[in-house]
């Protein structure tokens, strides 16, 4: 199988202890050579500084790093700043989002509303200094009030600028291949990396699914609710399913492969050592 590049996302730690198992995490999946790691961003910037420390962290090991960005309800000026400071720190990818709406911003807020505007400020006021990450749906946004509105909201942010997207996870390969053809046919051909979540624990999957949307397939969710507290079969059935669905991905065209690791590495690492990196 022709191995491509890999990619790790992070969320912000809040402790020392925490940071300190991040940096061995960081350790153990440097080894896969990732194109980068990327750290996620709290609605409304409530971890700014937790991002902005994770991201010091990993550019200090001499390692690629790309800070997630979310502008709803942000100001264009408050934005820039951001972007100038990552540019100052040496930052050349940003994941750029519209991130969940926080507490008490309406749709009468003034500050920045959807994806595509973040992106448009970045190319407008950064020219080409940033590779410009968005966020797909195969599966389609939680809240979008139809799959066209969803994919044409994709288009936008594409045309806006993006060079690449990485999708939401998903179980489903037919989805994402089914994705990647829409948009193409509407003249979009960056590459759509496919994102992918390791099955740890099914509650919290099954927590985190409702959240974004993302569908479990009948049979599996059977199946993992099946093993009830025994961890090591569910954990030995994620393995196999995800490590399955990620070369189903990678011989059939997928550009890359991004794991959303919870700052974890053990299962990712299984994964990727079963797929032959």
């Amino acid at each position: 199988m022709n191995l491509r590049p890999l990619s790790f996302e992070f969320f912000p730690t809040r402790t020392e202890e925490s940071r300190r198992k991040l940096a061995i995490t960081r350790k153990q999946l440097r080894q896969y050579n990732p194109a980068f790691f990327s750290c996620t961003y709290g609605a409304g910037g409530t971890t700014r500084e937790g991002t902005l420390q994770t991201i010091t962290d990993i550019m200090t090991e001499g390692l690629t790093a790309a800070p997630h960005l979310a502008c709803v309800g942000a100001s264009q000026e408050e934005m820039t700043e951001i972007l100038q400071d990552y540019q100052n720190m040496g930052i050349r990818h940003i994941v750029a989002l519209r991130g969940d709406i926080p507490s008490g911003v309406g749709s009468g807020s003034r500050g920045l509303r959807y994806a595509n505007e973040l992106v448009s400020l970045i190319k407008e006021t950064f020219g080409n200094a940033f590779h410009i990450e968005v966020a797909a749906y195969p599966e389609f946004h939680p809240q979008a009030r139809s799959a066209e509105d969803d994919i044409n909201h994709f288009v936008r942010k594409c045309k806006a600028g993006a060079d690449s997207a990485i999708t939401q996870y998903f179980f489903n390969t037919d989805s994402y291949f089914r994705f990647v053809d829409d948009v193409q046919s509407r003249g979009v051909n960056i590459p759509i990396i496919p994102g992918i979540m390791p099955i740890a624990s099914f509650s919290k999957l099954a927590r985190f699914s409702e959240t974004c949307g993302a569908e479990i397939p009948r049979w599996l969710r059977l199946k993992l609710q099946s093993y009830a507290d025994d961890t090591a079969s569910i954990k030995a059935l994620g393995l196999d399913v995800v490590t399955e669905m990620c070369s189903r991905l990678l011989q059939n065209g997928a550009p890359s492969l991004h794991f959303y690791t919870l700052n974890q590495a053990g299962l990712v690492s299984t994964i990727c050592q079963r797929l032959g990196y």
